[in-house]
């Protein structure tokens, strides 16, 4: 991956760690002649997991060997940070580096950036995804399920900075690569999300309704991978239904996911994919969106007050957008003081999600609409989430 100061980051941080290239060579199997050009800044790229072995060596994150992109992001990303990802997806991807993708290094390179997509730091995975996508596509037809998961990951993230072209292209290109129905269950969940975002209710519905039916299993045998892929779809439908003004449809739905949630017994947290995460309070936390859309804010914090948000981590697809969904129920209620308090604790928790989010700047813009003076924590949310007042 091309990084310009890639070559002065890897030599300060092995320089600390007290490694001579010799010994980060021996320590993490990246040859001796390749750190020597990669600290002489000789070669322009360097795949993932070559980064990702030297980081491990070092006792470091694969990010803190990334240059960030410089610059501040408007609503959905620079479009010069994202250019990068968007032509990968097309499959412009340059000239590639002189060693050979593996299927165990793009692997391992996945999983390590699985936490920058948990906790939502955009930057850093604009700069890791291109060239990831590139080497998952050089290692050919058989390697169909790990480029699927890599591409259903693209394809979240895009949506979430609300890049919904290029969303639609990686999570079509995803759904195509999938290899079974709950890996295709698992990006039409993400897909449905997309199209309900994009106002196409309709067809959200449509689609969650006849997945949800495609994969609904037998509760008494079902696996935990099968309630959580059967349970995401009849949230989504329930989300829509309630926006397309059929209520009874979307309660219908979400008691059908709370069905499979209380089967599960549990939250369900797969180590490698926390977009399948699942459970009871995934669905109470949909009840309260549902409450909130419906404009019944003192049902949304009866319903929040039961669950425990301090256990939760803060991931943007689920407690900071209830969050989110509480601050707006406050400030229905007039309670404008804790309602900032709110997204001060979502601010802190997620500073870029918070950027991508016209929710947060319409509850934050309702917040202020009648205050004269706003205090400097309120200025200073205001530049966080690029609110004119």
């Amino acid at each position: 991956m091309s990084m310009p100061n890639l070559a002065d980051r890897l030599r300060s941080i092995r320089k600390r760690r007290g490694f001579t290239q010799r010994e980060l060579a021996a320590a993490s199997g990246v040859s001796l002649s390749l750190i020597r050009k990669i600290e002489q800044a000789e070669r322009e790229d360097t795949r993932l997991e070559t980064l990702r072995k030297l980081a491990a060596a070092l006792h470091v994150h694969t990010s803190d060997l990334i240059e960030a992109p410089s610059g501040e992001p408007g609503e959905g990303g620079d479009s010069n940070q994202w250019e990068p990802l968007q032509k990968a997806l097309q499959g412009l991807h340059g000239e590639a580096p002189a060693e050979p993708p593996t299927v165990a290094g793009v692997s391992a390179a996945l999983s390590a950036l699985m936490p920058l997509f948990s906790t939502d730091q955009y930057s850093r995975l604009a700069v890791a995804l291109p060239p990831l996508l590139r080497d998952a596509d050089e290692l050919g037809a058989d390697e169909r399920a790990l480029r699927a998961r890599l591409l259903h990951h693209v394809g979240w993230l895009l949506t979430q900075t609300r890049q919904f072209d290029a969303a639609d292209v990686a999570l079509s290109r995803a759904l195509d690569e999938a290899s079974d129905r709950l890996d295709a269950a698992a990006t039409v969940n993400t897909l449905a999300w997309l199209r309900m975002r994009q106002g196409d209710l309709a067809g959200t519905i449509a689609l969650a309704s006849t997945w949800a039916d495609e994969v609904e299993p037998r509760i008494s045998r079902a696996t935990m991978a099968e309630l959580s892929a059967w349970g995401w779809l009849l949230v989504r439908l329930s989300t829509a239904a309630v926006r397309n003004a059929q209520p009874g449809d979307a309660e219908d739905a979400i008691r059908l996911a709370r069905t499979a949630a209380v089967a599960m017994g549990g939250e369900y947290s797969p180590p490698r994919d926390f977009l399948r995460a699942f459970g009871p309070l995934t669905v109470a936390m949909k009840r309260a969106e549902n409450a909130m859309v419906e404009e019944r804010p003192d049902r949304v914090l009866a319903l929040s007050g039961a669950i425990p948000l301090d256990d939760l981590r803060p991931t943007s697809n689920n407690r900071n957008r209830h969050l989110l969904d509480v601050a707006h129920a406050r400030v229905k209620l007039r309670q404008h003081a804790e309602a900032f308090d709110v997204l001060r604790r979502v601010q802190s928790d997620a500073p870029e999600w918070i950027t991508t989010q016209r929710y947060a700047r319409d509850i934050f813009g309702q917040i202020i609409s009648r205050r004269r003076t706003l205090t400097s924590d309120m200025r200073e949310m205001a530049a966080s989430i690029r609110l004119e007042y």
